[in-house]
């Protein structure tokens, strides 16, 4: 909304007291800037590029989610350098897979209306309220989703009350549900979930999960072509986020570099075979 020509400031309805939600209160007052309130075509399906895969798994202490970072467009690379993964906010990951623009944009709201809560409540959201927000927010998306335009995200996150790291998975319909130890997400997902539950353990410190997690985005990338694997000629990394008790950060280009020629170099040694 803009400002008031006649009056010169902000319209009343942002003057008024409301409720904490910021995607509602874009639903009142104006219902069409949301990604699944505009009008699309009918009949057939959109296309537009997808972006996959990824993986999450707990650790001690945290969190780490990795994402790869090609987008494709039916059989077409459209994009070899997406990023997927993000920071929800000071303690939360959330990653995309699925219709591209809608996923980034269902983010980026996201990400305003955590802030938003936190400001207009002054708590922040507790792990559980994130995730049915996110639900939410993809249930209002169905009619999209129904034209080929849906998104798959994953929350991962940090609890303090558990003391560790909690992951939710969903479906286009906006079901929510808590998965353990590890999950992943995108047409990769299938390859890549077999690599988690080989290469999982309990007992994972950062370092090793984050090695954990780029094996199986290695993985799926060997057998899924819309999966970017790590691309040394261009130097393109997976995205590499972790979450702790610290808060979110993302692991740097040299780290992934490092620990993608590691992983290469024993794969070498042992013949190509795991």
């Amino acid at each position: 909304m803009s400002r008031d020509p006649a009056q010169g400031r902000l319209p009343a309805a942002y003057l008024a007291a409301g409720g904490s939600s910021f995607t509602d209160f874009v639903a009142q007052h104006d219902p069409h800037l949301l990604p699944g309130r505009r009008a699309t075509q009918t009949g057939g399906a959109i296309e537009a590029p997808h972006g996959t895969t990824i993986v999450t798994l707990t650790c001690e202490g945290g969190l780490v989610m990795a994402g790869d970072r090609r987008a494709t467009l039916g059989s077409l690379i459209a994009n070899r350098d997406m990023r997927k993964v993000f920071a929800a906010d000071e303690h939360s990951l959330v990653g995309i897979a699925g219709a591209a623009g809608v996923a980034i944009e269902m983010v980026r709201l996201f990400q305003v209306e955590l802030e938003h809560y936190e400001k207009v409540e002054g708590v922040v959201m507790s792990l559980e309220g994130k995730a049915n927000r996110l639900a939410a927010m993809l249930r209002g998306n169905l009619g999209l989703a129904m034209q080929g335009l849906s998104v798959l995200p994953v929350l991962g996150g940090f609890d303090a009350t558990a003391g560790g790291g909690r992951i939710f998975s969903y479906d286009v319909t906006g079901g929510c549900y808590e998965e353990q130890e590890h999950h992943s997400v995108g047409s990769g997902s299938l390859f890549a979930r077999g690599a988690l539950k080989k290469l999982w353990r309990p007992d994972l410190d950062r370092a090793s999960a984050v090695r954990v997690a780029l094996e199986a985005l290695y993985d799926a990338a060997d057998d899924d072509s819309a999966t970017g694997g790590p691309d040394v000629h261009r130097r393109i990394w997976p995205m590499v986020g972790v979450v702790d008790a610290a808060g979110v950060t993302f692991v740097d280009e040299s780290e992934c570099e490092a620990v993608v020629a590691a992983i290469l170099a024993d794969r070498r040694g042992e013949g190509g075979a795991r």
